[in-house]
């Protein structure tokens, strides 16, 4: 399957894009390229309509992105013209001494290209610390970045909503992998409240992060097939750092007392977090922080605070407190009082060269801030894998 198809595979899975007659959740015939003209004209029309039915991107671009699509689509329709193959711009480099140039769009995704990847690659994020994906925009010298790439990494399931165009053009140039997108769907979230689309914060179950990484490993293999050894070994010795990683949080987490496991955030990024380590999660925001917090919305969390005795509520690094702080002082005002239990890292790590600017510190940040603020137990010392990563920092 080429690379343009790939990634209407990962937007289709996202919901962003109609069903092609008679897919159901899955892909039909006529998707996947098997009758080519049918696969051109679904990939024209769902292109070109519904991106910007979405709301995401300024009705004045249409024209132009619709255009870009078609010519995708014919590209992906013609025999000869099958974007999987390479071309001079997009082959594996020649000799080992030339690292892949691979562009991120998240830091937890260029975290995997780094981790991976090794001295192989080097690895240029295009949103760092304190960045808020759901709003970002791409400037121009992102999509001189993306142009220059051997690789582009993106998360997907409609995180990187506002670059959803961008990503399908780059996919006829160059190589670009959802790393998302080997997950089982059954493992996804779904909540009703967000309508037809997946949860994308899948990052905080270490668990399916860990199969993003085996992702990156077969993407990275496919690429530079001189490199397999490497990225075999470098994803062996990853993996098994994660598996210590999600034993770390079920253990930590668990120590919080029963009463206390109510975990309250901006907005609705710790859904995975909360399934997968025994925590209640509610938010003030949906999944996607383009959506406002009404009132009413605040007021039904302080009632539920003051009810369940809530002691701490957190604030997010990438998104503004002020909602937060509301909370605080609505809950104030009926005679329960509530702290701020710390700043939580959610769509972004944080600072680039320091342990919370890696995905494994992003994740033992949180845990630890979660555990101390609901009354639960962080242990003195790690052990194994993750104690060996962690004593890196302490030199």
């Amino acid at each position: 399957m080429s690379r343009v198809l790939d990634i209407l595979v990962g937007l289709y899975r996202e919901r962003a894009l109609p069903a092609a007659p008679s897919a159901g959740r899955g892909l039909s015939d006529e998707v996947r390229g098997r009758t080519p003209g049918g696969a051109a004209a679904w990939a024209t029309r769902s292109l070109g309509m519904n991106l910007f039915s979405l709301g995401r991107v300024r009705e004045s671009f249409g024209v132009a992105v619709i255009a870009t699509c078609t010519a995708i689509a014919a590209m992906v329709a013609s025999p000869g013209g099958a974007l999987g193959q390479s071309t001079k711009d997009d082959a594996a480099p020649a000799a080992a001494t030339k690292p892949l140039n691979i562009v991120a769009t998240i830091a937890m995704a260029g975290d995997l290209g780094v981790n991976i990847g090794g001295e192989r690659v080097k690895v240029k994020n295009i949103m760092g610390e304190g960045i808020d994906p759901h709003l970002y925009k791409a400037s121009p010298g992102d999509v001189r970045l993306m142009s220059d790439a051997d690789m582009i990494l993106f998360s997907g399931l409609h995180l990187e909503g506002r670059m959803a165009d961008l990503i399908v053009k780059m996919a006829g140039r160059r190589t670009v992998v959802q790393v998302t997108d080997s997950i089982d769907e059954k493992l996804l979230r779904e909540p009703p409240e967000f309508a037809g689309h997946f949860d994308p914060h899948v990052w905080f179950d270490v668990s399916l992060w860990s199969t993003a990484a085996v992702r990156v490993r077969d993407a990275l293999i496919e690429k530079d097939a001189a490199g397999k050894d490497v990225y075999t070994r470098n994803a062996e010795v990853y993996t098994k750092l994660l598996g210590e990683l999600h034993q770390y949080a079920k253990d930590t987490l668990a120590t919080i007392p029963k009463e206390s496991r109510v975990m309250v955030t901006a907005h609705d990024a710790f859904g995975y977090f909360g399934r997968a380590y025994g925590l209640e999660v509610r938010a003030i925001q949906g999944i996607s922080t383009d959506s406002e917090a009404s009132l009413q919305d605040i007021n039904a969390l302080v009632d539920t605070l003051v009810s369940k005795k809530v002691p701490a509520v957190f604030i997010e690094s990438s998104v503004p407190r002020k909602t937060i702080d509301a909370l605080v002082e609505g809950c104030k005002s009926k005679g329960h009082t509530v702290t701020i239990g710390g700043e939580l890292f959610s769509d972004a790590m944080g600072k680039e060269g320091t342990m919370d600017g890696t995905y494994v510190g992003m994740v033992v940040h949180n845990v630890e801030t979660v555990a101390k603020a609901l009354g639960g137990k962080v242990p003195e010392k790690k052990t194994g894998a993750l104690g060996e990563w962690a004593a890196k920092f302490k030199k």
